[in-house]
């Protein structure tokens, strides 16, 4: 099976809190890997308190961590760091699981590759009108998921939603 399948199958399986309707096969292992999003780095925080900063600087509300979103995050930026490639591929499969799965009404995202501090990347984020659009959005909630590949290049997948 393609890896894209595979994590878009396993982050859906995960999010209907291990229930699906889904015809695949999983094994315990892929499940765990996925339904337990990994703790958050010390970039991954520096990089949503940085957000925060910048969204109360601009008179809007401070966002919410995720741990649903935080998972999906995760699976997405996984996989492009299994492929090589910084994209936003599957990104309606991970904007209809929120939806079902978070009641979000808004999804959206960004993504990123090589940047190797909080601040060099959301200081990129917030120069480009649309991922500052995503930044300053009518969100509730968010979450982040920075990977390193084995070159120690950084991947990064931040999701916002709107419950």
């Amino acid at each position: 099976m393609k890896v894209r399948l595979l994590l878009s199958a396993i982050a859906v399986f995960a999010l209907m809190s291990l229930t699906s309707c889904s015809s695949e096969d999983f094994t315990e292992q892929e499940v765990l890997s996925i339904a337990d999003a990994p703790q958050a780095k010390p970039l991954e925080i520096e990089i949503l308190e940085l957000i925060n900063a910048y969204r109360i600087s601009k008179d809007l509300n401070p966002l919410t961590n995720n741990t649903t979103v935080k998972a999906v995050a995760y699976t997405h930026t996984d996989y492009m760091r299994e492929v090589n490639n910084v994209s936003h591929d599957n990104f309606y499969a991970r904007k209809q699981s929120l939806q079902e799965n978070q009641n979000a009404q808004t999804v959206s995202e960004n993504v990123a590759f090589g940047y190797t501090s909080a601040e060099s990347l959301v200081n990129a984020w917030i120069n480009s009108p649309s991922h500052r659009n995503n930044i300053e959005g009518n969100y509730t909630d968010f979450d982040i998921s920075a990977e390193q590949d084995e070159e120690g290049d950084w991947y990064y997948t931040n999701i916002f939603i709107k419950k």
